[in-house]
Order: structure tokens, then C-alpha cells, then sequence
């Protein structure tokens, strides 16, 4: 006899036939087909779970095999598949015929809810399995794609109960979903918040409505972390493919209804708004990229279709910000390993926040108190000098050390750049900015523009443009190619930053609703783009 189940492997999974054979011997359950520690002790909780829900153990030599047994299997979630098909094997309940089941069992009888079930009913409903049997706390995710086509149980009983039923009248009981807790929604401020900033917030806003990386530097106080935790509030909602498999990474990663900060109705098990991930700098290589024993996604996955922010960028270690460059490029990141390579999604913004120098102070405004009439407490008060770096207490060496670690070709795929400096205290103390609401309607807007552009073509937004279709989609008016040319010659950039330049203003364009890019969005894209790649850019920042 054998039940259908899963294990996650990758951003995907692979079915596990999980088969029974019951013969003559010592009493005692063997297990076959690589199982790792938490699979192989499902022997102890699936007895315990038979006594304490009223069934009769078999009293005989039991052998589970989890086939392909090439592939290694791990987590608690064969325990369900387990019990039931030595049930069914025993003759305590039916055969489970084209059936997936999910569930860890306490030894009670009770059954947890386990990570990965979207991800599972997807790879079952590929395989052409019909029915599925999952954890209660899980069902709204088997129900996101399986509709009635899954049953939720709470304990060893019901599972078999299921089974009874559904050879009696050829389905599945019908299972009422739990109502939906809509709780209070994640907390990501709105841009009405933080006084001053324009160019700031209008990179963050270009950047919602296209999809182009971003990097801010300067420094502390400046707003740079406040604005940038900021960008959820005005990014357009997902459609529902993109939903789906985002969920689905997160239902991997076991995040699903335990963490807000990805976006969405979490309740309703469907991450409907891109994540934002902000990992501390001093997570792993495995933690950022994905990888472990058995693959998992990192961070760059669980920011698939969203934002991952990366404060104080530097202090990152050298070979995790390199090994960001081709999933910018390529959109996925290839792991590989003895048995294979696995690829994770990676289709992600990637947002860099960094101090213009490892003190901090480069770029900030010295006070001039030669004169004596600018001691402070003075009738006059101190004076600002303007923007130097006498403040900063770095050796230029140690400054270049401390951005070297971004090197040339990570910062050449980030097309928008902004040089942030604390804001005037005029500035602080007015009113009258713009809320988060107004600019999102900007941002949806142009989105489907974007949308309705690139139907069909499996292209998302301007930033993922192929060089070979930007003549296309980016016209340029006379005047704009006139602009373009005359930029280009005079700041030598590379032939990815050409094409970014194009794709910022395309974006530009889209925002206010023009068909042809024009001069006036052909300059805001390079003026965007012509700060970053020297930190001592921030002595310029205000000019």
C-alpha cells in the first residue's frame, strides 16, 4: 500500500510515494529511501499517535519505503503519509489512491500544521494527483489552488475518517474554511512622515513604478533607512500569478501567517503586495542566497517580485554583495550541488543604503566658530561654512576601502543613485508633503501601462527590458535623442548603464503618461544616474 507525499526541494519539490509492506518478524518499523534524522524518528511518534487515537499498532515487522529513494528526504511532514499507509496496509482504512497528505503527528494523535503545502498542491496538481489531505491550519493555502479539492484534519482519526468517506462517495468531505483574521495590516509609514527629501522621493517612486535598482548614500540622519522601509506604501499590489508564487516561496520558507512583513492578507494564506526584506549584515552567504543542506530559498527569493534592502551595504561581506550581480542579471540564482544544480527565483529590486564613508561624517556640515561673533549662545548664532569633509575623521585609503567593497560591476546594474544629506531644519519643521496614497496612484497607473505593454512577453517592468527590445519600446522625440547622444558622449558611461539610462526614462515617461521620451525625461534619468560611484559624490549633493 502507499500514500503520496511531498518533500521541498529547491523553490519546488518533489512527490514522495510513500509504500508500506507488513510481514512476518520482530515488531519494529524500518525506513528506507534516505530519510533523515526528523523522518527516521516518525517511527516512535506514529506507534505513540495509533495507541492514543484508539487504533491497534500491527504487531509485525513493518517496512516503509520512500521512493526515489536516490533523494534525500527531511522535516516531520511524512508523518501523516507514514501512519496512514500502514493503516491502509493493516486494513484500517482505505487505500489512498491518488491522494497527497501532509501532517506532522504529536503523539497524541493531534496533527501540526507543516511548512511548504502550497508549494506541494502545486507540484501535485502538475502530477495529475486530485485530492488532498492537509494540517487545519493549512487549508487556506491547499484551498488557494485545490479549491474543494482538500480536506482539513486536526487529528489521526479524522485523516482516516477522511479516507472512509471519500470511498463511500468518491470525494472528499467538504471542509469549511476558517474565517479570515484580518488583524491590523504591517506598519510601513507613509512618505507624508519624513519632511524634506524630494529627490530622494522621487528615486523611490521611479523605482516602484519600474522596477530599477537604487542606491543612497550619506550621512546617518539623513532619512535614508526612514524612507527606504517607506517604499511598500507606494508599491503597485501583485497580480494573482505573481501571488501565487510568492506565497508559494513563502509557504516553503514556512513564513506563511507568521511574518507581516512580507505584505498581504497572511490570514487569507496569499501574499498579495511584493515583500520587502531586510536582512542584518550580518546574515550568512546561505541566509542571503539560498542553499543549506537541503536547498531552501535566502533572502534574494523571499524578495522575489518585491524589494531586498540592504542598510549599511558595506558592512555586508565582500563576497555576498559580489555574488548579487547575476541574479540581478539573470533573474535567477543557480545552486549547485553533487546531485544537480537548483534554481531559486530571484526576480527582485535590490535597494542599497550606505554611509558615504565608515565614520559617517563625510558630507556632513561643518560650523565655522573662528569668528567671535559665531560662538554659540551668540545674538548672531553659528554659521554653516557649507558642505565639506573637515568633518570626517577617515584616511581617504580607509574611505575607498570601505566602498571598494561595492566594486564597479554591482554598482553598474544599480541605475538610480541618490546622495542624501540631513535635512535643513526649515525644512523639518514644515508641512504640506505628499502622502504615500497620492504617489502609489502614480505608481499603479504606470504599472499597467507597463503591463498592457509587455502582455504576452513574459516581462514584468521597464527594468527587465531586453537590450534587444528598448529600441522598441523606448522612442525618443528629436529633441530627446539629441539630449541622449549629447550625455552619453560627455559621461563615458558603460553600455549597461546606456540601456539603464533608457529604461529610467521610459519609466519617467510612463509616470506622466507619454508614449515618446522627451528631453526633460532623458536629463532626470541621468541626473540620477551620475552620482554613486565615488563616495566624495556626497560634497556635490546639494549642488
Amino acid at each position: 500500500m502507499y500514500v503520496m507525499a511531498y518533500t521541498p526541494y529547491g523553490a519546488g519539490g518533489i512527490i514522495i510515494r510513500v509504500e508500506a509492506d507488513i510481514r512476518r518478524g520482530i515488531p519494529g518499523i524500518d525506513i528506507t529511501g534516505l530519510a533523515d534524522g526528523a523522518v527516521r524518528e516518525a517511527r516512535e511518534r506514529v506507534r505513540a499517535a495509533f495507541r492514543n487515537s484508539g487504533f491497534t499498532f500491527p504487531a509485525d515487522r513493518i517496512l516503509i519505503n520512500l521512493a526515489p529513494a536516490g533523494l534525500r528526504k527531511e522535516g516531520a511532514s511524512l508523518d501523516l503519509p507514514i501512519a496512514l499507509s500502514v493503516m491502509s496496509a493493516a486494513g484500517l482504512a482505505p487505500s489512498p489512491d491518488n491522494v497527497l497528505v501532509m501532517g506532522e503527528l504529536e503523539l497524541s494523535g493531534r496533527i501540526r500544521p507543516v511548512r511548504g503545502v502550497l508549494a506541494a498542491v502545486a507540484a501535485g496538481l502538475s502530477s495529475g494527483i486530485r485530492d488532498f489531505i492537509v494540517p487545519a491550519e493549512n487549508i487556506r493555502e491547499a484551498a488557494l489552488l485545490a479549491g474543494t479539492r482538500c480536506a482539513a484534519v486536526s487529528t489521526l482519526g479524522e485523516a482516516a475518517h477522511v479516507l472512509v468517506v471519500r470511498e463511500k462517495t468518491g470525494a472528499l468531505p467538504l471542509t469549511e474554511l476558517p474565517p479570515e483574521e484580518a488583524g491590523p495590516p504591517a506598519f510601513t509609514g507613509d512618505f507624508a512622515d519624513v519632511r524634506g527629501q524630494g529627490r530622494y522621493k522621487r528615486v523611490l517612486e521611479i523605482a516602484a513604478a519600474g522596477g530599477h535598482n537604487i542606491l543612497v548614500f550619506g550621512p546617518p540622519g539623513a532619512g535614508k533607512t526612514m524612507l527606504a522601509r517607506r517604499i511598500p506604501s507606494i508599491m503597485a499590489p501583485l497580480n494573482p500569478a505573481e501571488a501565487v508564487e510568492v506565497s508559494r516561496l513563502y509557504s516553503l520558507a514556512g513564513r506563511i501567517g507568521r511574518e507581516r512583513e512580507a505584505g498581504g492578507n497572511l490570514s487569507a494564506a496569499l501574499i498579495d503586495h511584493p515583500p520587502f526584506r531586510s536582512p542584518h549584515h550580518s546574515a550568512s552567504a546561505e541566509g542571503i542566497l539560498g542553499g543549506g543542506k537541503t536547498v531552501r530559498p535566502g533572502e534574494i527569493s523571499l524578495a522575489h517580485y518585491g524589494v531586498l534592502f540592504l542598510d549599511e551595504a558595506p558592512e555586508f561581506r565582500a563576497n555576498i554583495l559580489q555574488a548579487l550581480r547575476e541574479p540581478l542579471e539573470d533573474r535567477v540564482i543557480t545552486i549547485s550541488r553533487a546531485e544537480g544544480p537548483v534554481q531559486l527565483p530571484a526576480d527582485f529590486q535590490l535597494l542599497l543604503a550606505a554611509n558615504s564613508c565608515p565614520c559617517g561624517r563625510l558630507g556632513i556640515r561643518d560650523r565655522n566658530y573662528n569668528a567671535p561673533e559665531d560662538i554659540p549662545g551668540s545674538p548672531e548664532g553659528p554659521e554653516f561654512s557649507g558642505i565639506s569633509g573637515g568633518a570626517c575623521f577617515c584616511s581617504s585609503d580607509e574611505i575607498y576601502r570601505y566602498w571598494r567593497k561595492f566594486g564597479g560591476a554591482l554598482l553598474d546594474r544599480v541605475e538610480l543613485r541618490a546622495a542624501l544629506l540631513p535635512p535643513e531644519i526649515g525644512t523639518m519643521t514644515q508641512g504640506g508633503e505628499e502622502e504615500s496614497a497620492v504617489i502609489r496612484g502614480r505608481v499603479e497607473r504606470a504599472v499597467e501601462v507597463q503591463r498592457a505593454r509587455f502582455s504576452g512577453t513574459g516581462i514584468r517592468r521597464n527594468a527587465r527590458l531586453p537590450a534587444g527590445m528598448i529600441e522598441s519600446a523606448c522612442p525618443l522625440t528629436d529633441r530627446g535623442t539629441a539630449a541622449f547622444r549629447q550625455a552619453m558622449s560627455k559621461l563615458g558611461l558603460s553600455g549597461r548603464a546606456f540601456h539603464g539610462v533608457l529604461r529610467v526614462a521610459r519609466t519617467i515617461a510612463d509616470l506622466e503618461g507619454r508614449d515618446t521620451i522627451d528631453t526633460v525625461h532623458i536629463l532626470e534619468a541621468i541626473q540620477h544616474r551620475r552620482q554613486g560611484d565615488d563616495p566624495y559624490d556626497i560634497l556635490s549633493a546639494g549642488i
